[in-house]
């Protein structure tokens, strides 16, 4: 589920790409045509960001499926409303999350500041994932984002990385790095 998108982009890269039995409004209940942020782009359109619409939507999906993924729209500080942010529904609804950073300059302080947005808000933090947006060297990943100090920063463990993708619409590819996450340190003990 994508529950808010503003502009062209993943609902339809997930609707062409998986065999999903979702309409495109059931994969993503609340969309906006500016690909601006969402209270921005829902003023522009003289709509309003309607939360209760999506959790509806992501209810439905819930009592018909074991689970469901939510992607979300950016990071953690990323606005929904003019009063929510992306860490604030993450807690609202109760979702366990992990934080995707992408492997660059930086990177280091934007996983141990979304860390620390994620602790204020009281999101369910399970995980980092690394992710190589663009080309990225071993000596690159071990520079700007050092698995060890990351971990010991934020005390959150990382669950791997995601390798540059020439084609991300390859899905045998796809599930091979997703193999190759430590995906077993999300699922409860007991």
């Amino acid at each position: 589920m994508k529950p808010i998108q503003s502009g062209t982009g993943d609902r339809e890269l997930y609707h062409r790409l998986f065999s999903l039995d979702q309409t495109l409004d059931e994969l993503n209940p609340l969309y906006f045509e500016a690909p601006i942020a969402p209270p921005l782009a829902a003023e522009k359109e003289g709509k309003r960001v309607a939360l209760e619409k999506v959790w509806q939507h992501f209810e439905a999906l819930r009592q018909k499926r074991d689970w469901v993924l939510v992607e979300s729209l950016g990071g953690l500080g990323s606005p929904i409303t003019r009063e929510t942010t992306v860490a604030d529904l993450a807690w609202d609804w109760r979702i366990p999350t992990v934080l995707v950073v992408p492997v660059k300059l930086g990177a280091i302080g934007q996983a141990v500041a979304n860390v620390a947005l994620a602790r204020s808000r009281r999101v369910h933090l399970k995980g980092i994932v690394l992710n190589c947006v663009k080309p990225c060297s071993n000596d690159d990943v071990e520079n700007w984002a050092p698995v060890d100090l990351i971990e010991s920063l934020t005390s959150v463990p990382v669950l791997g990385l995601i390798p540059h993708l020439s084609d991300p619409t390859d899905l045998v590819k796809l599930a091979q790095v997703a193999s190759d996450l430590d995906l077993e340190r999300l699922i409860p003990l007991g």
